[in-house]
């Protein structure tokens, strides 16, 4: 597969990330907010993001996978992964590179709820709505995309262009 072209530029995603910064800070002024990057795909827009937030900040990770031959609703997502803090009482922000049709975020929103934080919000950096199977909305949102598979800014294809800076749509 080969880069197509350009969906998100580098500038375009620096800026959104700085708004996004403002935002989730004025939201949690006088908080510690507790960071949790679902990897491997955020932990570049989680380190952009934490360095735009004003206020104190915890990083955790936490890594999901989905088992099947496709993305079905009847698809086992698993936690390989799992988080050192624990987060009873505390704020958290869980933090994923694009929510496509739902199901990891939804399994991690209902499994993270269960260990008793005082708040759990989420913050993407890009949605796809048109590919949605379960009901769920991020709080923060960067952009909303078109239904096609894109690259770069952590997202892979394959374990390739994650480093990229800017966001591609991958061609063929």
């Amino acid at each position: 597969m080969s880069l197509g072209r350009v969906l998100l530029g580098e500038r375009e995603i620096q800026d959104r990330v700085r708004k996004l910064g403002e935002e989730i800070s004025r939201d949690y002024a006088g908080c510690e907010l507790l960071l949790v990057g679902v990897l491997k795909g955020a932990f570049i827009f989680l380190a952009d993001l934490a360095r735009c937030l004003t206020i104190p900040v915890r990083l955790d990770f936490i890594t999901a996978a989905s088992y099947g031959e496709s993305m079905r609703s009847s698809e086992k997502v698993v936690i390989l992964k799992d988080l050192g803090i624990d987060l009873k009482d505390r704020h958290v922000l869980l933090v994923e590179d694009i929510i496509d049709t739902g199901l990891t975020i939804d399994m991690l929103l209902g499994n993270l709820a269960g260990r008793n934080p005082a708040s759990l919000k989420t913050c993407a950096l890009l949605d796809k709505p048109d590919r949605r199977m379960v009901d769920v909305k991020a709080d923060y949102v960067g952009f909303v995309v078109p239904d096609e598979y894109v690259v770069g800014y952590g997202l892979d294809y394959q374990d390739n262009y994650r480093c990229l800076k800017d966001i591609y749509v991958l061609g063929s």
